[in-house]
């Protein structure tokens, strides 16, 4: 990332450790923020009929709300080095929001207390492989870069099954969504460790390392979020 040229002093091991523990709470925190602006948008959509309606009401709107989404997160995701500090929060700010304005439709299709029961078992396992990513000795670089190539495949059988709606590949999907997002949080979780060391405290750099990391965070909590909910969530 671009940051005017800094000569480093050398840290002790205790202090490079508490670098990169703030670091870390940093990101999380980030992706708290993100979830609870998805959340809260969520919320007001289905509170607002004519909010409620505007994004539902038409096929051709929701698809446009759903291509601004992966542009906003592509776009962040491509440019962010480029961006300032402020700008990188403000469009992840944009994207959490929008994210929400789109998951209310969870609320139509499946019942509040199994999307809450969802929740929570989305939380329980994304904070169990998240700590086992960052704590573990084990370099899972391997794992992310299968699990990567594993989601390029999910992406393009789930694009097909849109045309087919064959029940087998849907469930086949799902599950193999789930083991895959279960890996990549491990994967990003640990990878937050090396965003740490080369984020400069107190920078635009590590405000915006901490951003990158916090998107790559809350996009695997919301796609595991997603899908369970098939597997678990009790349609109305």
């Amino acid at each position: 990332m671009d940051e005017e040229l800094i000569t480093p002093r050398s840290v002790t091991a205790a202090e490079a450790e508490e670098i990169q523990r703030a670091f870390t709470v940093k990101v999380y925190g980030w992706m708290t923020a993100g979830l609870a602006i998805t959340a809260i948008f969520a919320l007001l959509t289905l509170s607002s009929e004519e909010m409620f309606n505007l994004v539902f009401s038409s096929r051709w709107t929701f698809l446009g709300l759903i291509f601004a989404e992966l542009g906003l997160v592509i776009w962040l995701s491509a440019r962010i080095q480029h961006m300032s500090a402020l700008t990188a929060t403000l469009v992840f700010g944009g994207y959490s929001a929008l994210t929400g304005v789109t998951m209310a439709s969870i609320f139509v299709i499946y019942t509040a207390s199994s999307a809450a029961s969802t929740f929570a078992v989305c939380a329980g396992m994304f904070a169990a492989t998240a700590a086992y990513g960052y704590l573990t000795t084990r370099d899972l670089t391997g794992l992310g870069g299968f699990m990567t190539m594993g989601l390029i495949g999910l992406i393009l059988g789930s694009v097909v099954n849109l045309f087919f709606a064959n029940a087998t590949v849907y469930w086949i999907t799902t599950y193999i969504g789930v083991l895959i997002f279960v890996g990549l949080s491990a994967y990003d979780a640990q990878a937050i460790k090396a965003l740490s060391a080369a984020a400069l405290q107190g920078s635009e750099t590590e405000q915006k390392a901490a951003i990158f990391g916090a998107l790559k965070l809350y996009l695997d909590f919301v796609n595991l979020f997603l899908f369970l909910l098939r597997l678990l969530g009790r349609r109305r």
